[in-house]
């Protein structure tokens, strides 16, 4: 028998038993549909925080600090043996000190926070509101809400303001209070380009280090350090460490995100694959109930000349079938579940006063990968069906009732 006039015989019986097999393909699509349901959810949560933490080139990053100021100093000079090591591409320092900001006839203190515009590439950060500083901006400035809150403004507002300040630097030692450090007031106004959202923490501002001159030498606490490739990582984090600065990586944060992420996905589909498995066993119950119900045609079928193999590919066609229509309507029953459920997250987003996102994610390959699981599902469900009604003798099978 052709492989064709098997395929329209399995057709023509699923036409014959249109209830049964819409309720068989639904129990599989509805197991599939699960595991792509919880799958996406853990990529998407995955996707969703590793986009907030870093980009591209944050993970090509390394943090570096002084270890001890007495003996390693962070400033000008050790930028440049930094730049000297093989494989660096940039740096990219930064120096806090303590300032007083003034807008609108009010003054308050603030962290005044010294950088290089390529600083919020390095780091992962963008603003939310307005955009970061660039080369080509005069005397820019980037500010994070809780500044904003000091002066009872709101971020749209602030944008395109003008505000003043007075720095102050490290005057005699040991002592931290305004009154004992040497202040300098900065004699051009500064524009706010752009506002960084901030729950908690101090209120900051971030200024171009190359408006920075009147300043004089700087020591900066930290430097973000870019390597041209992943592959030249740890080698120029171990040169660092041994120039005595204490190194780390947001790359580390990554991996150990992504192992907690890839257990994740692994629970969730265990869940889903339970579904299937239910599914599996009434694909089976199906397929046991089909070859009861039609030995007598088995038998009619083998009396006319056609094979065990023609019988046993007649079944395994069928349960493959179902395996197969039932994943891709799984897909679709999925994606369905995974829209309505992250429509309801939007709009609670929306009520409660939150950002929407999109927690979920599916891989082009996990969807092939997924028709490709129900459709085996399907096949290996029907094997033993398959070889008892291989295995039935023709005559008795005609006396079958």
């Amino acid at each position: 028998m052709r492989i064709a006039d098997t395929v329209h015989i399995s057709i023509e019986n699923f036409r014959n038993r249109k209830s049964r097999t819409f309720m068989t393909i639904l129990g599989v699509a509805v197991g599939i549909g699960a595991v792509l349901f919880l799958v996406s959810l853990g990529y998407g949560l995955q996707k969703v925080l590793l986009e907030r933490i870093t980009t591209a080139e944050a993970l090509l990053t390394l943090d570096i600090a002084a270890t001890d100021n007495n003996i390693v100093i962070l400033n000008d000079q050790a930028l440049s043996r930094i730049m000297t090591v093989a494989n660096v591409e940039k740096v990219s320092p930064q120096a806090t000190l303590t300032s007083q900001v003034k807008f609108s006839n009010i003054t308050a203190e603030t962290l005044f926070n010294i950088i290089n515009p390529d600083y919020f590439q390095l780091s992962g950060d963008a603003p939310d509101w307005g955009r970061a500083l660039t080369v080509a901006d005069k005397y820019g400035v980037v500010v994070n809400s809780r500044m904003v809150e000091l002066f009872d403004s709101t971020p749209s507002d602030i944008l395109g303001k003008k505000v003043n300040f007075r720095v102050f630097l490290q005057g005699n030692e040991g002592s931290n209070t305004l009154e004992s450090l040497e202040n300098i007031d900065l004699r051009d106004e500064y524009e706010v380009v752009g506002v960084i959202e901030e729950q908690d923490g101090p209120a900051e501002v971030f200024v171009n280090r190359a408006d920075m001159a009147e300043l004089g030498d700087l020591q900066y606490q930290t430097a973000k350090v870019k390597v041209k490739s992943d592959r030249n990582l740890e080698t120029v984090r171990e040169k660092l460490i041994s120039m005595g600065f204490a190194v780390s990586a947001i790359s580390d944060v990554v991996d150990e995100a992504n192992k907690i992420f890839r257990i994740i996905q692994i629970v969730l589909g265990i869940f889903g694959v339970i579904a299937v498995v239910v599914a599996a066993i009434a694909l089976a119950n199906t397929m046991t109930i089909s070859l009861l119900e039609r030995t007598q045609d088995i038998g009619i079928m083998r009396a006319i000349g056609a094979a065990r193999t023609d019988i046993r590919n007649l079944f395994l066609i069928e349960s493959t079938l179902i395996g197969l229509i039932g994943g891709v309507f799984g897909i679709l029953l999925g994606f369905f579940g995974a829209f309505v459920f992250n429509l309801g997250i939007k709009l609670l987003a929306r009520i409660l006063g939150g950002q929407s996102v999109d927690i979920f994610f599916t891989p082009l390959w996990f969807m092939l990968f997924i028709i490709i699981f129900s459709t085996s599902v399907g096949f290996v469900t029907g094997i033993f069906p398959a070889r008892r009604a291989a295995k039935l003798n023709p005559l008795q099978a005609l006396r079958y009732k």
